[in-house]
């Protein structure tokens, strides 16, 4: 029988404590801290003399959470670290005053640890947990401020654990279980999926009151991988509430995340992370050039197959498809200026592009004068929401980039003609009156400075 997961209790206190520093060891490396996401480790309830175990502990973890989907697709997105942080004493206090003690023996303790992690918090005997998430806070600003996500371990024996900002997991039965389900909520906001009570109940990637298959926001994977719409219970609040999947990591350990976490898993990797790892030349010349001129990109690969995908334009004009190196002749050249782009984006089947809200895109961008050589190079990463969708009478588009870019935004029928045409600023949300357009299939085009970055299917009904 299936054990039910842990309850997310999140109260914020504030600890004024004294600046401390401890070691900090890097246990995976994948590339710069500043072009990965850095998950950070810490150590709780383990001596000076035990970190050598809580090195090994924090290694189990890592290669348990990297063993399975999607992280284990994006795996090469990911540094993790670990930080030493010595307690008085070993493990964690258990008051013994939960009303839903263990049967089994779990002796009771009040133990000196250095973040005061305690069992029978808010009276739940598994409920893991520290109040004191400041001093957490201040240890990462102290020792590593580039932190993405940091979680505490926990050297106890007794199964257990919490979520919240920080998840907090022991090294007992079903550790790292626990630890990635917790990540689901903490890095991701996914919800449980049992019933986590009518306080946690909210709208979300895999939680939702909507009963409609054609409208809950998980209906792109309705029917696939056993996707649907079921209600948490038979009556009550609970019947209320709609999870898109019945076994689920999110509601069981031991099961894989459902097609719906996964997607949410990924489009948290791609709010964080740019696809593109780093690309030559980086610094503009003003002498004259030596043709033919050579470009490269370098990618975060996606494992086991790469489904980072590129495409390379000069002049709007499309030259080369999921190439790592382009080179450019002089008389493929205008007079004047010219404009080479590399547009990234990934075509992992575990997002269905099509009727998923948001696209991520990255773009590098060189600025070519034939007599001179380079004269700009732009980097810029790109996110487009585009819904409802299908879409009825009106279709929002919200679009954001870190360059402050426009976009122009087409919206084309299937036989080609432009039927609809817009500009947006980024930060904007627009919201387009598509009511006279007849029902059917459209294709949503996305342009930068005339270079097509995105499409997207439309239907309106």
């Amino acid at each position: 029988m299936k054990k039910p997961l842990l309850l997310i209790i999140l109260f914020c206190h504030l600890h004024f404590v004294f600046s401390q520093t401890f070691e900090v060891e890097t246990i995976k490396t994948s590339g710069s801290d500043d072009k990965r996401i850095n998950l950070v480790i810490l150590s709780e309830g383990y001596q000076a003399s035990e970190m050598t175990q809580f090195e090994t502990d924090a290694l189990n973890f890592m290669n348990d959470m990297f063993s399975q989907e999607p992280f284990s697709n994006y795996e090469n997105y990911f540094n993790v670290h670990i930080i030493k942080v010595p307690s008085n004493e070993s493990g964690a206090s258990h008051p013994g005053t939960a009303p839903d003690e263990p049967t089994t023996t779990v002796p009771t303790l009040t133990v000196d640890n250095y973040f005061g992690t305690s069992y029978d918090s808010y009276n739940i005997h598994r409920l893991l947990y520290t109040e004191n998430s400041a001093l957490i806070s201040t240890v990462l600003a102290n020792n590593f401020p580039l932190y993405d996500q940091a979680l505490l371990l926990v050297n106890s024996p007794y199964y257990g654990g919490s979520g919240g900002t920080f998840p907090v997991t022991s090294t007992g039965t079903s550790a790292s279980e626990i630890a990635i389900h917790e990540l689901g909520h903490s890095f991701v906001n996914l919800k449980d999926e049992y019933y986590p009570g009518d306080v946690l109940a909210a709208e979300a990637i895999n939680m939702s009151q909507e009963t409609d298959p054609t409208l809950v926001r998980w209906k792109n994977w309705i029917g696939i991988n056993n996707v649907g719409v079921y209600p948490y219970a038979t009556s009550g609040t609970a019947s209320t509430w709609n999870r898109p999947h019945q076994t689920c990591k999110m509601r069981y350990l031991g099961y894989d995340f459902c097609a719906v976490c996964k997607e949410g898993i990924i489009e948290k990797i791609h709010d964080l992370i740019s696809p593109i790892d780093s690309y030559t030349p980086t610094e503009v010349t003003i002498t004259e050039p030596s043709f033919p001129l050579d470009f490269q990109l370098n990618t975060i690969q996606t494992l086991p197959t790469n489904t980072i995908e590129n495409t390379w334009t000069l002049n709007n004009t499309a030259i080369a498809i999921n190439e790592d190196t382009v080179s450019i002749e002089e008389s493929e050249l205008t007079s004047g200026t010219n404009t080479l782009t590399v547009v990234v984006s990934d075509a992992t089947t575990f997002i269905d592009v099509d009727n998923h809200e948001t696209i991520h895109v990255a773009t590098v961008t060189w600025t070519i004068d034939n007599t001179l050589g380079l004269q700009d190079i732009t980097e810029n990463n790109f996110s487009l929401t585009m819904f409802p969708n299908p879409a009825n009478t009106t279709l929002n588009i919200a679009f954001e980039n870190i360059l402050n870019d426009s976009i122009a935004v087409d919206i084309v029928s299937v036989d080609g003609k432009r039927v609809q045409s817009t500009t947006i600023y980024n930060n904007q949300n627009t919201t387009l009156d598509i009511s006279t357009l007849s029902n059917g299939l459209y294709i949503t085009n996305f342009y930068t400075n005339g270079v097509l970055i995105a499409s997207k299917k439309l239907i309106k009904n």
